[in-house]
């Protein structure tokens, strides 16, 4: 496994390397990935169990209690699981989004993947995302990982992450730039 020392030097990055190992041993990688795709889009779209990642008023026994219960309502895998109750009871669960990306990132390098980022103010359709993919597929010359998010303050257009790369063609930002040059 080659993982950046950045990834591997945060705590999250740390928690995130055990399990992509632990996955890794059990050959459970694809499972782990699925439950944890699911866990992201519960903190995204659940305000009550981002608000539980983040409070310290929560002790650790309520805190494992109510990651267990989520855990088995969303069927979670056991190593994901045994993950959560681990960040629980180490009262780590602020580490669960930067967890999740960390062990996305390692995947993607594992299989040989590239991920890029692309933020668009609609929601993309799949055959607007798999042409994207396709575009940025013969930019990077390998398999690019589409993950998509939804900014309805860039106006239009879309903004694309890829590495250290980034293509912004934001209707926001044309606005911006057109402000600026007729400032002078």
């Amino acid at each position: 496994m080659d993982s950046s020392s950045g990834i591997q030097a945060s705590l999250a990055g740390r928690y995130a390397l055990a399990l992509f190992n632990l996955a890794e041993e059990k050959k459970t990688l694809e499972a782990v990935e699925a439950s944890l795709t699911n866990l992201d889009k519960a903190l995204n779209d659940s305000p009550t169990f981002a608000d539980l990642t983040k409070s310290q008023v929560v002790s650790r026994d309520e805190a494992t209690k109510a990651v267990t219960a989520l855990g088995t309502s969303m069927k979670l895998d056991a190593i994901t699981q045994n993950f959560l109750g681990v960040l629980a009871e180490n009262r780590r669960l602020d580490q669960l989004a930067p967890a999740i990306a960390a062990f996305s990132s390692m995947l993607a390098d594992h299989r040989g993947e590239v991920t890029a980022q692309v933020t668009s103010a609609f929601p993309l359709e799949a055959a607007q995302i798999k042409e994207i993919g396709a575009q940025l597929k013969s930019r990077a010359g390998r398999e690019v990982k589409v993950e998509t998010h939804v900014d309805p303050e860039i106006l239009g257009g879309l903004i694309v992450r890829m590495g250290s790369q980034m293509i912004d063609s934001s209707i926001k930002t044309r606005l911006n730039t057109l402000s600026q040059a007729m400032k002078g």
